[in-house]
């Protein structure tokens, strides 16, 4: 193990990361590399970055083509499920077949665990990607596309804190083994995506704000249920993030 394996930051973060949040083909890491799994979520903005952007360029490209809106934001949405290997979007179903599915903790954590889907998490998912779709038509149809690479930012963020403020809700597992991100490592995901996002020239504040006040009521709620988090509960975390972000990004327009 390195120096940089206990700091803030580590060159190798940036890699470790697309490796823990995409399915994009990448040279295998050194095996120390993985000792940093939870001190690496400050580079999860960094993802959101790569894998919105290639779907932004996917949808100006189509827009430009002449494809209508509503095609290419389903184009749009079919890239960002398949180069994240639709793993935020699995656990958006397991979360919701979980939390609403047992009556007792020790179930809820079963539930989640079961590989099946249920009717609360076929429900979620159509719900959740229906508006991410609809969202990302109006954007397009709009000229707002530059919302999809700032919710991607924050959306990953947001993890971050989730992951930071809410204990395990397992004994064991990965997300137990991976450990929690410190409060510097969050912040630095924060601030990471806030100034990305900035950057892209669509109003900022309160979608950030309220996708974070989303995620805070996830986690609550996950907390009540099953006494904090999962790797499951993260992923639904960045599902809704970034939903209320371009819904309300959309509603600003």
């Amino acid at each position: 193990m390195t120096k940089n394996d206990t700091g803030l930051i580590s060159p190798w973060d940036p890699a470790l990361a697309l490796v823990l949040l995409t399915r994009l083909p990448l040279p295998a890491l050194p095996d120390h590399v993985f000792a940093r799994q939870a001190r690496a979520a400050w580079a999860w903005p960094i993802v959101g970055l790569l894998v919105g952007g290639l779907a932004w360029a996917i949808g100006a490209a189509l827009l430009a083509a002449g494809l209508p809106p509503m095609a290419t934001a389903g184009l749009m949405l079919a890239l960002l499920v398949t180069t994240t290997g639709a793993m935020h979007e699995d656990g958006l179903a397991d979360t919701a077949d979980g939390l609403w599915g047992g009556f007792t903790r020790e179930r809820r954590l079963e539930i989640m665990k079961d590989s099946r889907i249920g009717s609360y998490g076929v429900l979620a998912l159509i719900v959740v990607q229906g508006l991410r779709w609809s969202a990302l038509a109006g954007l397009a149809a709009a000229g707002g596309l530059g919302a999809l690479l700032a919710a991607a930012l924050w959306s990953r963020a947001v993890m971050a804190v989730l992951m930071t403020a809410l204990p395990h809700a397992r004994a064991d597992g990965l997300g137990r083994s991976v450990g929690r991100p410190p409060v510097p490592t969050a912040a630095l995901a924060c601030a990471l995506a806030l100034t990305g996002a900035a950057l892209t020239g669509t109003p900022v504040l309160l979608p950030a704000l309220l996708a974070l006040a989303g995620t805070a009521a996830l986690g609550a709620l996950a907390h009540a249920r099953i006494g904090g988090q999962t790797g499951d509960i993260l992923g639904a975390a960045q599902q809704l993030a970034e939903t209320i972000f371009l819904l309300t990004a959309l509603a600003m327009l």
